[in-house]
């Protein structure tokens, strides 16, 4: 955790209590050794007094500490103190909080003044959205150039993915997060389509989630696998046509994470541009897939990805059979990706070269 300082702390109520504001005393109150039998906290709070104006104040300030409960990181502890800044005023009896900021890379303490909803800034880069190109081979144009970006992609994937890192419990909770989270795989069951569903049945989506409860706790051996990953990268989050022949958009879900994650997203899609074609699978789209595929695997190695794999299809076949997400499928589209991700369940190694046949 990071240490506060009196400079830190008077900079701060001077910024947020205006320039009449001085720093009295400040120091450690309820520490952790005072909490019974409750042995473990997520914060030490600090007692400190000021006046402003000549009047006196008190105030407890709290800092999170990271654990593996969710709260590696500081955005993951941000949004808890977020939340409580917002709505304990509402709950009676509840403490009533003063104010919310954050420590600066410099060391600074920084108040937010109210805050409602937060925004980012981010450069403009050239491009046109790769989608564009799936479209056009779709529509019959296709070239070698296009071959080419499939393979370029899967290199830029084994590059970023080469960079490693060793803590499980961070990479398990990639994995409690893929089915779990409102995002990802139960999030979508619930929320991205209408239940009753009428082309996939309630029981199918239990039997599919018990299948993955079962993936889950196979997952939870690879642990070793923890890398950099981008988090969603699928064509709608491609650049093509810029500087550097490519860009990416939308880092999501995190650092790091299994890298089977990022292949299944970009897959999977070429899988459903696949699909539109008059009941028989694009020759087209299969080149880009398996170019996609074979170049990933020959650049990292890494035939184990096979062995993981299935579940992040799952969470990606969700995605793109959502009639929400994507209301103007035809129904055989559909049908075949809610087959592809309940077959897929099935096989302990993901068959990357005859994948067709999870989809009948």
């Amino acid at each position: 955790m990071i240490e506060i300082t009196a400079a830190m702390l008077e900079g701060y109520l001077r910024e947020a209590f205006g320039p009449g504001t001085v720093l009295v005393d400040y120091g450690d109150i309820g520490s952790l050794d005072k909490q019974g039998m409750k042995k473990f906290g997520y914060g030490k709070p600090l007692l400190v007094l000021f006046t402003v104006d000549g009047e006196e104040r008190e105030t407890v300030i709290s800092v999170m500490k990271g654990d593996n409960y969710g709260h590696q990181f500081y955005w993951d502890r941000a949004a808890v103190l977020m939340f409580q800044y917002e709505t304990s005023a509402r709950l009676p009896r509840h403490v009533k909080p003063m104010g919310i900021g954050y420590i600066s890379r410099s060391g600074e303490m920084l108040p937010l003044n109210e805050p409602q909803e937060f925004f980012i800034l981010n450069e403009k880069l050239q491009g046109y959205d790769y989608f564009n190109d799936l479209d056009r081979i779709r529509n019959g144009d296709f070239s070698d150039q296009d071959v080419q970006s499939a393979a370029d992609l899967a290199g830029w994937l084994a590059e970023i993915h080469s960079v490693k890192k060793d803590d499980p419990h961070l990479y398990m909770r990639r994995i409690r997060d893929l089915i779990g989270s409102s995002e990802c795989i139960m999030g979508l069951i619930d929320e991205a389509f209408k239940h009753p569903c009428e082309f996939f049945s309630q029981s199918r989506f239990v039997n599919l989630e018990k299948k993955l409860i079962d993936w889950r706790w196979k997952l939870f051996h690879y642990t070793h696998r923890l890398c950099a990953v981008h988090g969603d990268f699928h064509p709608w989050n491609v650049l093509m046509g810029g500087p550097e022949d490519f860009s990416v958009l939308d880092r999501s879900r995190g650092e790091w994470g299994e890298p089977a994650g990022d292949l299944c997203c970009m897959a999977t899609n070429y899988i459903l541009f696949g699909l539109y074609s008059d009941g028989k699978f694009s020759s087209k789209m299969r080149n880009l897939y398996m170019t996609y595929m074979e170049t990933y695997l020959e650049k990292t190695g890494d035939m184990e990805v096979l062995q993981v794999m299935a579940p992040f299809f799952v969470f990606r076949g969700l995605v793109i059979a959502s009639p929400v997400w994507y209301p103007d499928h035809p129904q055989e589209v559909r049908d075949a990706l809610m087959r592809f991700i309940e077959n897929v369940l099935e096989d302990e190694v993901f068959d990357y070269v005859q994948f067709e046949r999870y989809m009948r």
